[in-house]
């Protein structure tokens, strides 16, 4: 479809491709491979020579329902879906990166994005200097000769820090590097990084775009031909995203925008609720005045999204005792569910890294990130109280 549909229609009708059956819902096509009608069939398939289904771990077309979906939804000329959002990151760099090139990513990265940029890639020679996300001096300073990658989150994990896309892409095309944003927290429902210069968005679909909490997916947009090397990554090495996960996700695409409207105006009242209490020490959200980058998130997002960080007195012991002492709000590092989700990252989604990185990253141990979900604010509110008047 094209983009004279506005995004809520994309989110429900983009890429659907109707079989023999003429199904009104997408087919959910679970093979492992496909059968060819000749040995000339099979051979063209083979060489590329043709279009169409071979092999489930590159070729499916539930899998390809989804690519088509978010690459409307992003405005992207092709996407390629992967198993997992952290799959979908180490595709990329594999495609795009060899031994002896240079990235330039945030400090605010989600922890395990940290740990395969040092501690994975780095054993590969693919070398890695973190610079504080909203410092354009700093990622300009950062730049080698042999830089071929900026990577961001924005908002970032578990701060909500917002990087300029537009400045940094600048930054990067001056060099010949890319610039890769992961979307998560947005989706494209409130930012298109390709439209404000950025050369790739990554997606964990795990959250917002399944929006449930059900199934694990991943995803890697931009042009065909900067991505054909991360396609030939996916086909050789299988971090493929299944069948029937890519069919949740199509499912839970057609809710996207509701959701997220949702999600963001629930998040703004708990935020608001949280800056008045006594025991919170600082909240973290980009739809409030108070964040440091509101400005830029007004012009770079359509709303603030679904994730609030706050700081609770007491440091490690104070946060724990409000994560205790919930009886409803899931405990858990997930995020982008229904269901409103809370997490203690410094022990959790960041525990891996060292004191020092935690820090630098400004990941203090009375940091709280919470994931408003769909309920009732007050009923999340109320949960949230017992521990805040300990």
């Amino acid at each position: 479809m094209s983009e004279e549909y506005d995004l809520e229609t994309l989110a429900i009708r983009a890429g659907i491709a109707r079989s023999q059956f003429n199904e009104h819902s997408e087919a959910l096509y679970l093979t492992s491979s496909f059968v060819f009608k000749s040995a000339a069939e099979a051979a063209a398939r083979f060489a590329n020579q043709e279009p169409g289904n071979i092999y489930s771990r590159f070729t499916n077309p539930t899998v390809t329902m989804l690519q088509e979906r978010l690459a409307a939804l992003e405005g992207a000329q092709t996407c390629i879906a992967t198993a997992s959002g952290m799959s979908a990151i180490l595709a990329c760099v594999m495609g795009l990166l060899s031994a002896g090139d240079h990235v330039v990513a945030s400090r605010s990265l989600f922890g395990a994005t940290v740990q395969l940029f040092n501690n994975i890639l780095g054993r590969f020679g693919i070398e890695t200097t973190f610079v504080a996300q909203t410092d354009a001096v700093a990622w300009q300073a950062a730049v080698k000769p042999n830089t071929k990658l900026f990577f961001v989150e924005t908002p970032s994990n578990p701060l909500t820090e917002i990087c300029d896309i537009a400045a940094l892409a600048k930054i990067a095309h001056r060099c010949g590097a890319r610039l890769a944003v992961d979307n998560c927290f947005c989706t494209p429902i409130l930012q298109r990084p390709l439209d404000l210069g950025a050369d790739i968005v990554i997606h964990s679909a795990t959250k917002y775009l399944d929006g449930q909490g059900r199934v694990l997916g991943g995803a890697v947009l931009g042009d065909q031909a900067l991505l054909e090397p991360v396609y030939g990554f996916l086909r050789t090495a299988g971090p493929t995203l299944s069948a029937f996960n890519a069919w949740v996700i199509l499912k839970g695409l057609e809710t996207l925008a509701l959701r997220m409207e949702a999600h963001s105006r629930n998040a703004l009242d708990l935020a608001l609720w949280l800056e008045q209490q006594p025991q919170v020490s600082r909240v973290l959200y980009p739809g409030l005045p108070s964040h440091p980058q509101y400005e830029l998130a007004k012009h770079q997002q359509k709303s603030g999204g679904g994730i609030v960080a706050f700081e609770v007195k007491g440091g490690q012991e104070g946060a724990w005792r409000v994560v205790d002492t919930t009886r409803m709000v899931s405990i858990t590092a997930n995020l982008g569910d229904v269901k409103t989700t809370l997490t203690h990252p410094a022990t959790t989604t960041h525990g891996r890294l060292s004191a020092e990185q935690r820090a630098a990253a400004g990941i203090s141990d009375g940091l709280l990130r919470i994931a408003v979900g769909l309920e009732s604010m007050k009923d999340v509110q109320d949960d949230l109280a017992r521990g805040l008047a300990g």
